[in-house]
């Protein structure tokens, strides 16, 4: 089943359960997939698995990114709004990896590349990026191999 008619059968059960939190995340799925379907080039044509989870980790990431600005503003009552959207939206998405999975993983790939020093960091990424596509996010992949080739 494509995540749209997935996003579709949750909306209408949020509907009847008249859950305000799962509607407005639910609603900015809908709308991303949309976008999507409907931008240049797209024609509207599905979009691929890949899309679908890159689609999502993006609205997850923007959500994350307002969580913190509005933690640092005290604005207790819009950073509920976003971590309600947030769990909403990590439901669609694969489990994320551990932070011991990750580094892990990074492990056997600054092996693999041969990397040895911080300076080898662009090498390690670009591999590291498109393995752990969809499993961890950017920020926390670019951590666990500053951490290790720092070592």
């Amino acid at each position: 089943m494509s995540l749209e008619l997935k996003v579709n059968t949750d909306l209408k059960a949020a509907m009847l359960a008249k859950d305000e939190a799962a509607l407005r995340g639910l609603r900015a799925i809908k709308s991303a997939i949309l976008l999507a379907k409907t931008a240049e080039g797209a024609a509207g044509a599905d979009l691929s698995e890949d899309a679908e989870i890159k689609l999502l980790q993006k609205l997850v990431k923007q959500r994350k990114d307002s969580l913190e600005i509005f933690q640092q503003q005290n604005r207790e009552d819009l950073a509920k709004k976003e971590e309600e959207e947030i769990a909403v939206i990590e439901k669609f998405l694969p489990k994320q990896m551990s932070a011991e999975e990750l580094k892990a993983e990074v492990a056997a790939i600054i092996a693999a590349t041969g990397a040895s020093s911080p300076a080898d960091m662009g090498k390690v990424m670009g591999v590291a990026s498109k393995q752990l596509a969809g499993k961890a996010d950017g920020k926390s992949i670019s951590a666990a191999v500053k951490e290790l080739l720092s070592k």
